[in-house]
């Protein structure tokens, strides 16, 4: 049942981009990006941890930028460019973070994969990580129960280091 439903009638015409499709909506002004997305858009990829902006696995891109979108209201979205894990891969091709999750076994679970990988994106178009300990602690918000840390870096390593971002460090 669409969140809408639940809280009354009353809905606000919003127009986002999602995935690249621009998409005309009338939303609640209750309900969260989240539940947009999962609910009533059926984009599950993102998950709902902690609903509280602690875990990470909400993450998607607003305009490029990380944002735990069970903090946001999706009425807040208007005109906005959105991005989800489903939006990731181009013409069928893995984007390259998704590619080394794969190759570096950077998950157990998968739970909080899109949440990671959609962080992991933006950590890398932000270009600010220029060490193994820089991508952990800009990865900090992101949080995986399994324990898959040191694969999860690892594969933000390697796309930093494919883009020549990081040259990486030697073995101790």
């Amino acid at each position: 049942m669409p969140v809408h439903a639940i809280v009354g009638t009353q809905t606000v015409p919003i127009q986002i981009t999602l995935n690249g499709e621009t998409r005309s909506l009338d939303v609640s002004p209750a309900t969260t990006l989240l539940d947009l997305l999962r609910h009533d858009l059926s984009l599950t990829g993102t998950k709902k941890g902690c609903d509280h902006g602690q875990c990470g696995a909400c993450t998607v891109l607003i305009d490029g930028q990380r944002i735990n979108s069970c903090l946001q209201l999706a009425v807040m979205q208007d005109g906005k460019s959105i991005t989800t894990i489903e939006g990731l891969s181009q013409s069928g091709a893995l984007h390259p973070l998704q590619a080394a999750f794969i190759e570096r076994d950077a998950f157990q679970c998968g739970y909080c994969t899109p949440g990671q990988i959609c962080s992991g994106v933006a950590l890398i178009e932000e270009g600010r990580a220029v060490s193994r300990e820089e991508i952990r602690e800009h990865m900090s918000g992101n949080i995986c129960r399994c324990g898959a840390y040191p694969n999860i870096v690892d594969a933000i390593e390697d796309v930093l280091v494919q883009r020549g971002q990081l040259v990486k460090e030697a073995a101790e």
